[in-house]
């Protein structure tokens, strides 16, 4: 995943917040029993199978606590990985070894387990013509981590926030007085404010699907909640002038059947928001 400039500085805080958080005063267990000349080696073991992860972010954590580590990968990102397997070596002075060792681990096995659940449900519907989508239901500061590692995965990303998408959403039309009135005033503000985003608005059910074609001017319709028995009626309605994405009550056990509706994307926010943490180590060498 290529980072743009704003994703650069949250990765780089959010690895300095989290240096922060577990060094506090000082990581007194190392400062006690490491000289702070000794020089060691370590290596990444995988012990669970599954889809590796997050490489970079492990280099990124390793630069910021101390240039002085070096990293050998031997293992690509996005690679299917087996027990037993190295993914890198890390070389250095081995206080600063032992600072980046539970930041790197956590984000790569989180990040490893984001992408081997996406990539075992994006495995059931390859044959079909939906994509799979994550959603915004990610751990807080952690989401750029989180969707980099579902595009890893074989995912592809909904909206980065709030700020890339208009997403009309159940709430968004209680307070705005209806589907109309919230359709009318987002095209107002995006013209008033030159911003060039994309629409998309939740139907609830058929009805809404109805009045969201009567007004128009948007790019996507979700549909939320929908049975899949009932989106092939709804996609009738839509006559594919719109892009449609299935979303609510989603998952493994039944993401076939909504795949095989027609829809365009399925959305799941189980793909970050459930997912188990892949078991990764750092041993010394």
């Amino acid at each position: 995943m290529i980072l743009n400039n704003f994703q650069e500085e949250l990765v780089h805080r959010l690895i300095q917040l989290a240096l922060d958080e577990d060094t506090g005063t000082g990581d007194h267990t190392s400062l006690a029993c490491i000289p702070a000349e000794a020089c060691q080696k370590a290596h990444l073991l995988v012990k669970e199978p599954g889809v590796l992860c997050g490489l970079d972010i492990a280099k990124r954590v390793c630069q910021q606590v101390d240039p002085a580590l070096k990293i050998d990968f031997r293992l690509q990102e996005g690679a299917d990985i087996l027990p037993g397997m190295t993914a890198f070596f890390i070389e250095g002075p081995a206080q600063s070894i032992l600072l980046a060792e539970r930041l790197l681990l956590n984000c790569m096995q989180r990040m490893s387990g984001i992408a081997t659940f996406t990539k075992k449900l994006s495995s059931l519907i390859s044959h079909t013509p939906a994509v799979l989508l994550d959603t915004r239901k990610t751990s807080p500061g952690m989401r750029v981590l989180e969707k980099w590692a579902v595009l890893t995965g074989g995912g592809l990303n909904h909206r980065m926030g709030l700020f890339d998408m208009v997403m009309i959403k159940d709430n968004h039309i209680e307070y705005a007085g209806g589907i109309a009135q919230a359709i009318e005033r987002t095209r107002a503000y995006l013209i008033a404010n030159k911003l060039e985003l994309n629409i998309e608005i939740e139907a609830r059910n058929l009805n809404e699907v109805e009045q969201i074609m009567r007004k128009g001017g948007v790019q996507r319709i979700m549909l939320d909640n929908f049975r899949p028995e009932t989106i092939p009626e709804a996609l009738q309605l839509i006559d594919k002038k719109y892009q449609t994405e299935a979303s609510g009550g989603i998952g493994e056990h039944n993401l076939l059947e909504y795949a095989q509706t027609g829809v365009d994307f399925i959305s799941i926010g189980a793909l970050t928001h459930q997912v188990r943490s892949l078991d990764l180590s750092l041993k010394a060498c």
